[in-house]
């Protein structure tokens, strides 16, 4: 119910009571990271970890390791927590974001790729790894990943908006704009995904449409003004300015 402080006072209460319950301390160790307090939440974790050796906590553990910045300790926890079995599909995503983070792609793509062997219908794992495959311009296999995980969640936004990136990428203008336009619709505050659709809409020649939506794009989220700019410029059907007070002008409307 995103009430932390209240999850993390009533899990401190029971292990005050009973200091090996490893429920509580894996409830404690979640609510602190959810208030970005990883150096608070290791030390419960840790002593949870040791009792239990259960994967789901010490992925929370190395989560919280990552969070401070004790990235290779955290990747060490999270390749315990990848070898317990039953396997624990979020060991293997969150192993795959910090491999990526330290900059392993190699290595992150293979952990992603084992869990996915182990839980084929992981979608965040699909996810992650598509995001992966397209930072290697390999667009063709992050489609297929997100097109997987969408027949399993057809109404998440992020992996629409992903899969919206890769045919824009791709030049399918129609099919991206429209899946943009699930996103507004899901996740109508989203002013990154409003932009794009006024982009896509630019350059299937919808002149009109694609500048109020890049217009409202930017005013939702004044940080675009420069992406928008970017956007039109780069259209063949936009627009391009030689003054920036020009441009903002243009996008006050």
């Amino acid at each position: 119910m995103q009430r932390p402080g209240e999850a993390e006072r009533i899990a401190a209460e029971v292990l005050k009571a009973n200091r090996g319950n490893v429920g509580a301390a894996q409830i404690l160790g979640q609510a602190l990271l959810m208030q970005n307090r990883g150096a608070e939440a290791i030390a419960p974790l840790e002593k949870a970890a040791r009792r239990s050796e259960d994967p789901a906590v010490e992925t929370l553990l190395g989560a919280a390791f990552a969070l401070t910045g004790r990235l290779d300790e955290a990747i060490e926890q999270l390749l315990r927590a990848t070898a317990r079995r039953p396997p624990y599909p979020p060991a293997f995503l969150e192993h795959g974001i910090q491999l990526a983070r330290a900059g392993r792609f190699d290595e992150a793509m293979a952990a992603l790729e084992s869990g996915l062997a182990l839980a084929p219908d992981a979608v965040d794992m699909q996810r992650e790894l598509a995001a992966l495959h397209l930072k290697r311009n390999d667009r063709t296999r992050a489609h297929e990943l997100l097109a997987r995980a969408l027949k399993a969640a057809p109404d998440r936004p992020d992996l629409l908006s992903g899969l919206a990136q890769v045919m824009l990428l791709d030049g399918d203008y129609a099919s991206a704009a429209e899946a943009f336009r699930r996103v507004v619709a899901l996740r109508p505050g989203d002013a990154v995904a409003r932009a794009e659709l006024g982009r896509c809409l630019l350059e299937m020649g919808e002149r009109d449409a694609g500048e109020a939506s890049i217009r409202l794009a930017t005013r939702e989220s004044p940080e675009l003004f420069g992406r928008a700019i970017m956007s039109l410029a780069i259209s063949s059907r936009g627009r391009f300015f030689l003054r920036p007070s020009a441009a903002a002008k243009f996008l006050r409307g």
